[in-house]
C-alpha cells in the first residue's frame, strides 16, 4: 500500500486506481487519444464503475519539474468549482507516471471550430457567449477564490467545449497560485507566441493583467475568426490587433468581423468585443482593466470610456501608488488618460 504524501493529504481529492484508469482508457491505445497537453497526451475514458466519461492527462515525471508541475495542479485545481472551468475529479500516482482525471468535453477544444471545421462555424451569439463564459472563468481565477490564480495560457486550444456548447477554461499546468496580499508574480517564462503580453516576454514576470492581455487577444481571435500572428495573411492582416486597429482608425472596424458570419451579428455587441479586446490587450500594463470591468462591460453594465481611442494609441502611462487608482478611473468609463512619464516596449509596428 503506498503512503500518501503530505501534499496528497491536504489538496488531494479523489485518487483513482492505475487498474481502473488503465481499463477506462483500454490500456492508453492511441485511438483514445484526444489531443497533446504541455506535458503528455489527454486520453478519452470511460470509468468502469460507473459509465461517466473521463479525459486523463498522462503525465511522465522524470523531472523534478514534471512533479511540481502536477503537485501545483492537484493543489490548485482540486479545490476549484467554477461552471465555467473544466473540473479536475482525481488523479493517479504510479511510479514515473502522474494521471490526471478530468470531465470529459464531448465537443472538444475551441480551435477546432474556428479553424478545424471549415464547412460549419459558430454563431454570433454561440461566440458572445464563449467570450463571456471564459471572462466569468477568468474572474473567478483572478478575483473571486480565496487565492489569486494566474492561468498563464489562455487561448482557443485550452477553452474546451462541453455537450451545451458551454465554454470552459482547462489546462492549468501553467497555473500559479499566489496569496493575496503578496506580489502575485513569477520568474518562470510560460505561454504561447501571440498570447504573450510584451512585459511577459521581457520580463518572465506573469501576473494578472498578462492574463488579462491573452484575454484581449483571445476576444479578438474569436470575433474575428483570425489568429494572433498569421505570416501568410496579406500583410496589413499579419498581427491581429494591428489590422483591427487599423480599420477602426479607417471607420470601418466591424470590417474585421470573421467573414463566415456573412455579417449575421449583433453589430453594438461586435464593436464593443472588438474594441475591448484592444484595450485588454493594450502593449502597456498600466490601461488593461480589471476582470471585474470586463465583465461589467460584457454585460452592458458600465460603458467603455469615450476616449478609448487615444487611450490605445496612447504608449506612456505614468507608475507608482496611484497607477491602480488611474487604471481604476480608465476601466470606470470616465474621460481620465494618465499623465506620461514612462514609455513601455510594445510588439509590431501598429501598437
Amino acid at each position: 500500500m503506498e503512503i500518501l504524501e503530505d501534499w496528497e493529504v491536504q489538496f488531494g481529492p479523489h485518487r483513482f486506481s492505475y487498474k481502473d484508469l488503465f481499463k477506462a482508457t483500454k490500456g492508453f491505445k492511441k485511438k483514445e487519444v484526444l489531443g497533446r497537453g504541455g506535458f503528455g497526451r489527454v486520453y478519452k475514458g470511460v470509468l468502469p464503475s460507473s459509465n461517466i466519461q473521463i479525459a486523463v492527462k498522462r503525465i511522465s515525471h522524470d523531472s523534478r519539474q514534471g512533479m511540481r508541475e502536477f503537485v501545483a495542479e492537484i493543489a490548485t485545481i482540486g479545490r476549484l468549482r467554477h461552471p465555467n472551468l473544466v473540473r479536475l475529479l482525481g488523479y493517479c500516482r504510479r511510479k514515473h507516471e502522474l494521471l490526471l482525471v478530468y470531465d470529459y468535453m464531448p465537443n472538444g477544444s475551441l480551435d477546432k471550430f474556428l479553424y478545424h471545421q471549415p464547412n460549419s462555424s459558430l454563431n454570433w451569439t454561440q461566440r458572445f457567449k464563449i467570450i463571456k463564459d471564459v471572462a466569468s472563468a477568468l474572474f473567478y481565477l483572478h478575483q473571486q477564490w480565496v487565492q489569486v490564480i494566474i492561468h498563464r495560457d489562455i487561448k482557443p486550444a485550452n477553452v474546451l467545449i462541453d455537450s451545451d456548447m458551454n465554454a470552459r477554461l482547462g489546462d492549468f499546468g501553467l497555473a500559479k497560485l499566489c496569496d493575496l496580499g503578496n506580489d502575485p508574480q513569477t520568474s518562470h517564462v510560460a505561454g504561447t507566441l501571440g498570447y504573450m503580453a510584451p512585459e511577459l516576454a521581457r520580463t518572465g514576470k506573469a501576473n494578472t493583467s498578462t492574463d488579462i492581455y491573452a484575454f484581449g487577444i483571445f476576444m479578438l481571435e474569436v470575433a474575428c475568426g483570425n489568429k494572433p500572428i498569421e505570416p501568410r495573411a496579406p500583410p496589413e492582416e499579419a498581427f491581429l490587433a494591428d489590422w483591427i486597429t487599423d480599420c477602426w482608425d479607417k471607420g470601418d472596424i466591424l470590417a474585421t468581423i470573421d467573414k463566415r458570419l456573412e455579417k449575421r451579428f449583433v453589430g453594438q455587441q461586435a464593436e464593443l468585443v472588438l474594441k475591448l479586446g484592444l484595450l485588454c490587450s493594450h502593449p502597456v500594463a498600466a490601461p488593461r482593466p480589471s476582470m471585474s470591468s470586463v465583465i461589467s462591460y460584457l454585460d452592458g453594465v458600465a460603458s467603455l470610456p469615450d476616449d478609448l481611442s487615444s487611450v490605445i494609441k496612447t504608449r506612456e502611462f505614468s507608475t507608482g501608488s496611484n497607477e491602480v487608482d488611474a487604471l481604476n478611473e480608465l476601466t470606470a468609463g470616465r474621460n481620465t488618460v494618465p499623465s506620461l512619464t514612462i514609455t513601455e516596449a510594445f510588439v509590431s509596428h501598429g501598437r
